[in-house]
């Protein structure tokens, strides 16, 4: 085997690894239920930080920072990605221990779709026929599911949009996907940080007693479930084709489907199958476009 393809092996195993952990990490938070939301996603960008700026350290110094400043547009590009970013881990940590695990497993679902119509309104992209109809049915789904329930799935919206927002906003600045992740983190960290003090001075924290040290324990090292994942995604990315990072990224969104349904037993109808159905096809069409593209590029 050729050191070619033991990196594209390597690449696989950590990226597929990558989207299993975020598929299985809402048992995680739903552990910290007793810790309100606000204060999980605080202490959540402060280890991460943490984390990840040491990582970025110890790998180049300062060179990450000096390459990122040296672009005039990156600093405040990634001022609003880190908001973005920040909103999106927000409302999937509320979501999940408010029980609604199957709408944030939908959001991701949805969230390929709304990367293509960002990329046709903002950048100008164009679509081939098939793709129009892939979005179209998958629009058809949510249409359905909004019929269904009375009102749209706001929270899949919320969390599909924001993550695709905060895609584009990276795709606009040419850095490195750790880097990037450790300016963001820097411009997230004392804002964080004051909110954690503040609620620690009888504004609902608790983490030094209130909570027990189980669950302050499990707060230090939800800044490892949030940063290494990341890492390990950058590393492995680069490794293997995007067509199969394109299907790989649907693992995620599987498994918390399938935790909302057998480990949550949240409610999953004929109504809700049936929506799910349609986006699930729009998907295929549209995965299935692009890798039939690629081959025939590639000939």
């Amino acid at each position: 085997m050729s050191m070619d393809e033991k990196e594209q092996r390597r690449g696989l195993l950590i990226t597929a690894s990558t989207f299993v952990l975020w598929g299985l990490v809402p048992v995680y938070w739903h552990l910290l239920n007793e810790v309100p939301s606000f204060q999980i996603i605080a202490h959540r960008i402060i280890w991460s930080a943490v984390l990840v700026l040491a990582w970025l350290l110890i790998a180049s110094r300062l060179g990450w920072w000096k390459k990122i400043a040296a672009q005039p547009r990156a600093l405040p590009i990634l001022a609003v990605s880190s908001l973005t970013i920040a909103f999106n881990w927000g409302l999937y940590i509320w979501a999940i221990n408010a029980g609604h695990v199957i709408e944030t497993s939908l959001g991701y679902f949805i969230n390929p779709l709304v990367n293509v119509l960002l990329g046709v309104l903002v950048l100008k992209e164009r679509l081939r026929r098939v793709q129009w109809l892939a979005v179209a049915i998958a629009a058809v789904g949510v249409a359905w599911l909004t019929l269904d329930a009375g009102t749209p799935p706001w929270i899949a919206l919320g969390l599909a949009c924001s993550f695709g927002l905060y895609g584009l906003l990276r795709k606009l600045v040419s850095v490195d996907p750790v880097a990037g992740l450790g300016v963001e983190s820097l411009y997230l960290f004392l804002p964080a940080l004051g909110f954690a003090l503040w609620s620690e001075n009888g504004h609902g924290g608790g983490f030094f007693g209130g909570w027990g040290w189980a669950n302050d324990l499990m707060l230090i090292f939800g800044g490892v479930i949030t940063a290494v994942p990341l890492i390990g995604f950058a590393y492995g990315v680069k490794r293997i084709p995007l067509s199969l990072v394109g299907i790989l990224q649907y693992i995620a969104p599987s498994l918390q489907l399938l935790l909302g349904v057998f480990f949550f037993h949240e409610a999953f109808d004929t109504a809700k199958a049936i929506g799910f159905a349609a986006i699930w096809a729009g998907l295929v069409l549209f995965v299935g476009d692009n890798i039939r593209t690629m081959r025939a590029a590639r000939r």
